[in-house]
């Protein structure tokens, strides 16, 4: 059972001001400020607690309040998307500008380009003027509007645009690492006693932040990532002893290697970074591998782009410093390309023929535009997003909780990466799914 995780929410200041979406939405739609969402699944856990039932680890309920921090008739706002592309990006966009429109009144958005070298002034990126009218079919295209970059920038810096700018409320849409930086930015307006809520929306493909189920766009990037595992599967059947490869994105987490494995159960062998595996010996990939060919005479394998790194750099193949991008992460090296050949040269010795055909989609599962599922989502984070901010409250992000919407402190939601975990039923259904073996040979 996990420790007490902190769930407290800062907020500028007392709510004062009544708001006005009780216009449109009646009494009824307010969240009472202590309307919580308990973060304990299962009873036994709770009751391993040993404390009262108002003292479990409980999170805030997203949602519009009664009474509001900010006067709308007098904010500005300020919309940034950071990182990779991923599915929804204008859909978050979209609906933010909407519900601060229509449901608050608040006229002034505004989006930084390029991700936070938009609040930078030696990169000369022009800011956008939001409009309903000039985001009214961004929703239909993929990417962003805005426009994204990696890497940190000066958060004094950062805050000082803010504060020329008079922007009140900044709507921060990426991954951890840009959740770290709104986290920096919260600091430094807290450190200059400036009014500025700062609240985050979790992007990333890979679903690996914490604290929330899923996050927006994963939905769309499996769906896409299923057409080609069905063409691996068509090329695999379509030759003898056909061997169908496909590398799917996920860094450190191999959730979109799962999920579409689940939905196109056509797969016989997923490698996913969390699960260690060995290519030689009596268990090892390849005897497992031409085993299933021997019995069926086609395989279809999905890897993540994550695994192996340590298989790669033990083979000899690369001995090149491990580099990193602009946002600090590791450099991977191409686990699909080097598990393509080591296929192959290990049949090829045996010998053993086999037609591979290797698939790797990678950019176009995170470049496509949301599907229904993930625009729905998005709408609902980024209308809690706008009531978060409206109310004051800072240094969040908007998490995805046992089918609730939550307000989650970002620096409890970046503490450590979600994975896939080994014993739990994500991984016991694709072993149940596939019929996977062990590939280590312990």
């Amino acid at each position: 059972m996990a420790d007490n995780p902190v769930f407290s929410i800062k907020r500028l200041g007392k709510c004062a001001i009544p708001s006005p979406i009780a216009d449109c939405l009646g009494v009824s739609a307010f969240v009472p400020d202590d309307s919580r969402v308990l973060y304990d699944t299962y009873l036994d856990d709770a009751v391993g607690r040993q404390c009262p039932l108002e003292q479990l680890p409980s999170m805030e309920q997203a949602g519009p309040r009664q009474k509001i921090y900010f006067d709308p008739s007098k904010c500005r706002a300020g919309i940034v998307t950071c990182g990779g592309l991923c599915p929804g990006l204008n859909n978050v966009i979209r609906s933010v500008t909407l519900a601060l429109n229509y449901q608050y009144g608040v006229k002034k958005v505004y989006g930084f380009q390029y991700g936070f070298e938009g609040f930078i002034p030696k990169y000369k990126h022009d800011v956008l003027a939001l409009t309903p009218a000039n985001v009214d079919a961004i929703h239909e295209q993929g990417g962003t509007i805005l426009a994204s970059s990696r890497g940190e920038q000066s958060p004094e810096e950062m805050v000082d645009c803010l504060d020329r700018m008079d922007i009140n409320l900044l709507f921060v849409i990426g991954g951890d690492g840009t959740m770290r930086g709104g986290q920096a930015i919260a600091a430094e307006v807290a450190r200059r006693e400036l009014n500025i809520a700062v609240v985050g929306v979790p992007k990333t493909i890979d679903n690996d932040i914490s604290f929330t189920d899923v996050s927006f766009g994963f939905q769309t990037a499996c769906s896409v990532a299923i057409q080609s595992l069905r063409s691996a599967h068509v090329e695999a059947k379509g030759a003898p002893n056909g061997v169908g490869l496909v590398k799917l994105m996920g860094r450190h987490s191999g959730f979109i290697a799962c999920a579409a494995t689940l939905a196109l159960p056509d797969v016989n062998f997923v490698i996913i970074p969390e699960i260690p595996f060995e290519l030689e010996g009596p268990n090892g990939f390849f005897e497992q591998l031409r085993r299933r060919l021997e019995s069926r005479g086609h395989a279809v394998i999905v890897v993540a782009e994550g695994a192996g790194q340590d298989l790669i750099s033990s083979s000899g193949l690369t001995r090149v410093a491990r580099k990193t991008d602009a946002s600090g992460n590791v450099k991977l090296k191409d686990i699909g390309t080097f598990l393509r050949d080591a296929i192959e040269d290990w049949f090829r010795e045996r010998p053993f023929p086999i037609n591979l055909k290797y698939i790797d989609p990678s950019y176009l599962i995170r470049s496509v535009p949301a599907n229904s599922v993930d625009s729905v989502f998005c709408g609902e984070l980024a209308r809690h997003a706008v009531h978060a901010a409206m109310s004051g409250r800072t240094d969040m992000l908007i998490g995805n909780w046992k089918r609730a919407f939550v307000h989650v402190p970002i620096e409890t939601a970046i503490s450590a990466r979600k994975k896939v975990d080994p014993q739990g039923s994500i991984w016991r259904s694709v072993i149940e799914t596939t019929g996977q073996p062990s590939l280590v040979n312990s």
